[in-house]
């Protein structure tokens, strides 16, 4: 066994070494011409990454901070909303939805499926009056990464005025995405996925007509207020204190991301995740995520029956070294793994993973059916 675990969880993901020295340098003030050249940078990466013309606002929470702000600055109290679900953090945005007042419509896709456009549109041409769609890039509960560019055209075959809100949480290097070129009003991220970074930062860019919506809000807020955030960003500054050590690690990690493309990143990403499921597929193990909608980011596998899958995710990590996820809900728990292929994560990390993966499960009595 590693001194050091091999991280394969969707989030926190591996951080590499060049990050590292970054967050590890000497701490800086964050009102400083030095700080503000280290935001510029930041900043400059994030549209790129976005795929946007529009400012990228860095914030200091979880990725879940920029989903309620994207909420709370777009929606007001009695508003009509359609989620599209499918997953635990589909889950996520009705309930932040519902925690401020907004009336919520769900769209249901079979977890591990694909949306069905056809009836997403349909649900739009049957609720005129709602307000904005929020969905998700990459479910990383179940592995499925959605068409964000055929949800945008559906929306806007329904003759709907719906603003697109996109949680990139998990997906966002990792999956091709392009908030312009696909037409989302709001993108949402955070730093511990794709970006290579430990959990803190989050990130939210919204599109002209999302600041439209800003102006005629009336949710109470405060720290998440994306005015105040705007208007310090006037003078490359932020409203609260920014945490600094992860904006100087970001800077070094977009470096990385961007040497060559998002493109180029993004397909890297494809290549591993394809070599994860035939792997995987090899061993005689069945993918839980339907191929035509699977994500870049991450692998659902089916644990075989008779496994006990809390065990098995147990096993690999205190033998081999390498920590996998188990599933979420009721739905999930003790049923898959989840095999990370964002960010950081090789070659190298996965097949440290499929061997412990196949020695485990030969242990266990379910030796993989070659």
């Amino acid at each position: 066994m590693s001194q050091e675990p091999i991280l394969l969880t969707p989030g926190p993901s591996i951080v590499p070494l060049p990050v590292r020295e970054a967050l590890g340098r000497p701490i800086i003030h964050h009102r400083t011409k030095e700080f503000q050249a280290i935001l510029k940078e930041a900043e400059a990466g994030l549209r790129v990454l976005f795929g946007t013309s529009q400012e990228v606002l860095i914030l200091t929470s979880s990725g879940t901070g920029a989903m309620e702000a994207s909420v709370i600055n777009l929606l007001s109290a009695g508003d009509e909303a359609i989620v599209i679900r499918g997953g635990k953090f589909g889950e996520r945005w009705g309930e932040i939805c519902e925690a401020f007042g907004i009336k919520v419509i769900n769209v249901d896709p079979v977890w591990g499926k694909p949306l069905d456009l056809a009836k997403f549109q349909q649900t739009l041409q049957q609720n005129p009056n709602v307000k904005a769609v929020f969905s998700t890039l990459c479910e990383t509960s179940t592995g499925v990464r959605f068409d964000i560019a055929g949800i945008k055209k559906a929306i806007t075959q329904a003759g709907s005025k719906a603003l697109l809100a996109v949680d990139a949480i998990s997906g966002l290097g990792s999956d091709p995405f392009s908030m312009d070129a696909f037409g989302v009003d709001a993108a949402v991220s955070g730093s511990q996925k794709g970006l290579m970074l430990p959990p803190g930062l989050a990130f939210i860019a919204l599109s002209a007509r999302a600041w439209e919506a800003v102006k005629a809000s009336k949710t109470p807020k405060y720290y998440y207020d994306l005015n105040l955030a705007k208007k310090a960003w006037e003078s490359t500054d932020t409203p609260f204190t920014p945490a600094v050590g992860l904006v100087i690690g970001l800077v070094e990690s977009l470096r990385i991301i961007l040497k060559d493309s998002a493109e180029k990143f993004a397909a890297h990403h494809g290549a591993n995740a394809q070599y994860v499921r035939d792997a995987v597929k090899a061993m005689g193990l069945e993918l839980y995520a339907d191929p035509s909608c699977a994500s870049n980011a991450v692998t659902m596998i089916n644990v075989p029956a008779g496994v006990d899958g809390k065990e098995l995710i147990k096993q690999i990590q205190s033998k081999h070294g390498v920590i996998v996820a188990g599933g979420q809900g009721k739905e999930l728990v003790g049923k898959v793994i989840r095999i990370a292929t964002m960010g950081a994560v090789g070659r190298t990390e996965l097949d440290a993973g499929l061997k412990a993966l196949e020695s485990v499960l030969k242990e266990m009595g379910a030796a993989a059916q070659k």
